[in-house]
């Protein structure tokens, strides 16, 4: 029997709208009421979902922010997701990606594939500081793009007056989409950006920037409106789902500071292989017995001199990979795996040297997008993933590269996988979520 709950996708004409903000926002206020609310970030990102878990979690409630991505796993997948993570709660919302139709290739991918493969609402933030009536072909032209989307309702940004909202009110009902109120500009809740995106260091203040974005927001937006037009009918989560299976292995997984950037799915599939063991490279001593080591991606190069400093921890990870451990390194994980990290300022740092090559931060260019991995191997199976990093290998010695990579549309790229014994790093940040081969793959090196 479907369950009638609240959920939505907060989307925008195009990045920097404001929907990190706002749905940062609305995941605390929903808590604050009460609600069980739980997030979603569309796409790949790994740092949004940390701030929605943060923001979702209050009153002794814990929520953990969930991706779904329909260009690295399936549209079913994505649904299984949702409802899955929906199931126990009473309100669930999807913060999407860049604009509303931007996917990997034209929409696919998009946050308005996911809104429909979903079957919820999409309420619109638009940034008006330079807009008034234009607002309304503007909002006429998404709701009528696709007419299996549903777009609710909208709320402005940057409105610094009521009778600046007024304008865009009339323009709103215009185009037959409901006006739900408005944001004026507040230093106070701006995010900090790190070059890799949003601060999630542990010195920054994040409770007390996501607390003063819930109550800058309450004053001006509806949201007790918003919660009766994104009321929507869900179909039971089947728990079939969920696998009952679980190994007897132990896997290491790198979590701190300078190691965050990880998937929760893929943890779920790890786990159906034995028991999860959490370390730290920046403070622990000893690297925990285990049947595998997983380092993830994150902010090496900000604790570099911490990481290097820790040398019995890198001696520790380097004789575990030297003696054939298996180990899966992606990223910041891969960096802190070779022999040294240049800095930006020329500071070199010595890492494990598991890997015959450097990296630095100097003269760095964004290196970003979908990844199709096929593994020399296993030609039979694909795996997706994405890259995003500004850091390069600098220098390099006789690696083996052992994957053909290509990228969203197709085209061959670059990107190594490399492999020493039983190790495998690359700068490529994997989904295994749905097609858990992956860490059998790994056990079976």
């Amino acid at each position: 029997m479907e369950v009638i709950k609240t959920a939505f996708l907060l989307a925008a004409p195009s990045s920097g709208s404001g929907k990190t903000t706002l749905t940062l926002a609305l995941l605390r206020l929903f808590a604050e009421r009460g609600l069980t609310v739980q997030p979603f970030k569309c796409g790949p990102d790994y740092l949004d979902t940390r701030l929605h878990s943060l923001a979702a979690s209050w009153g002794g409630k814990s929520r953990t922010g969930i991706n779904l991505d329909t260009f690295m796993a399936s549209k079913e997948h994505a649904q299984k997701l949702f409802y899955r993570y929906s199931s126990d709660a009473d309100a669930s919302i999807v913060e999407g990606v860049m604009g509303l139709f931007d996917g990997a290739e034209k929409s696919e991918g998009s946050s308005a594939e996911i809104a429909t493969t979903l079957g919820i609402p999409v309420i619109m933030v638009v940034n008006a500081q330079s807009m008034a009536y234009s607002a309304a072909p503007l909002l006429y032209g998404f709701r009528t793009f696709d007419p299996r989307l549903n777009l609710a309702g909208v709320i402005f940004n940057q409105v610094n007056s009521l009778s600046h909202y007024r304008y865009l009110e009339a323009a709103a009902r215009d185009a037959g989409v409901e006006p739900l109120g408005y944001l004026p500009h507040n230093k106070a809740v701006a995010i900090s950006q790190r070059h890799l995106g949003l601060d999630t260091s542990t010195g920054y203040d994040r409770e007390g920037v996501i607390a003063a974005m819930a109550e800058h927001v309450k004053k001006t937006v509806d949201i007790e409106r918003l919660l009766e037009i994104t009321k929507v009918a869900l179909p039971p989560f089947d728990p079939v789902f969920v696998s009952g299976q679980k190994g007897d292995r132990v896997i290491a997984v790198a979590r701190d500071a300078a190691f965050n950037f990880i998937y929760h799915e893929n943890l779920e599939a790890l786990s159906e292989y034995g028991d999860i063991v959490f370390f730290s490279p920046l403070d622990d001593k000893r690297l925990p017995k285990a049947d595998m080591v997983y380092l993830a991606g994150g902010y090496p190069e900000l604790y570099a001199e911490q990481l290097s400093a820790n040398g019995a921890m890198r001696q520790q990870i380097a004789s575990y990979c030297r003696n054939g451990g298996v180990a899966y390194a992606e990223c910041g994980g891969m960096m802190y795996l070779g022999r040294a990290i240049t800095l930006k300022e020329g500071t070199v740092l010595p890492m494990c040297g598991v890997f015959d090559f450097d990296t630095t931060m100097q003269d760095g260019k964004l290196s970003l997008g979908y990844r199709k991995v096929v593994l020399d191997d296993r030609p039979a199976v694909e795996f997706s993933g994405h890259e995003f990093h500004y850091s390069r290998v600098s220098r390099q010695g006789e690696l083996q590269n052992i994957a053909a990579v290509k990228n969203a549309r197709g085209e061959s790229i670059e990107t190594p996988v490399f492999r020493a014994k039983n190790t495998i790093a690359s700068y490529i940040h994997l989904y295994w979520g749905e097609n858990r081969f992956f860490p059998n793959y790994l056990f079976t090196l």
